[in-house]
């Protein structure tokens, strides 16, 4: 059984940093494409980074030079550190799993998720 777990989030002021922790159980990790997305209250929710089974990673621009998406394969971790945070960054944030090794940008198309973790970043 799939399971992720984020955690993490928190309150920081803008240009502050948070590093976001998703672990995952119950598949072989590094396998498969991973995401972070994130949803804003009365926004859609928003692919924010991925990484794929061969370590490739891809960010919204919004994000670029900013957020950096990893892994860890012997923790069974995925992590996103986040600098410079902005409050437009501020959003409820989701791990995911994509059910392949390449990765979709579309959310939709992502069919394990965590319960997410809330970032706020005041001005």
């Amino acid at each position: 059984q799939v399971r992720l777990v984020e955690s993490g989030g928190g309150s920081v002021q803008a240009g502050g940093s948070l590093r976001l922790s998703c672990a995952a159980s119950g598949y072989t990790f590094g396998t498969y494409c991973m995401g972070w997305f994130r949803q804003a209250p009365g926004k859609e929710r928003e692919r924010v980074a991925t990484i794929d089974g061969r370590d490739s990673t891809s960010y919204i621009d919004s994000v670029k030079g900013r957020f950096t998406i990893s892994k860890d394969g012997a923790k069974n971790r995925l992590y996103l550190q986040m600098n410079s945070l902005k409050p437009a960054d501020t959003a409820t944030y989701y791990c995911a799993r994509y059910p392949w090794s390449y990765c979709s940008r579309d959310y939709r198309d992502f069919r394990y998720w965590g319960q997410g973790t809330q970032v706020t970043v005041s001005s």
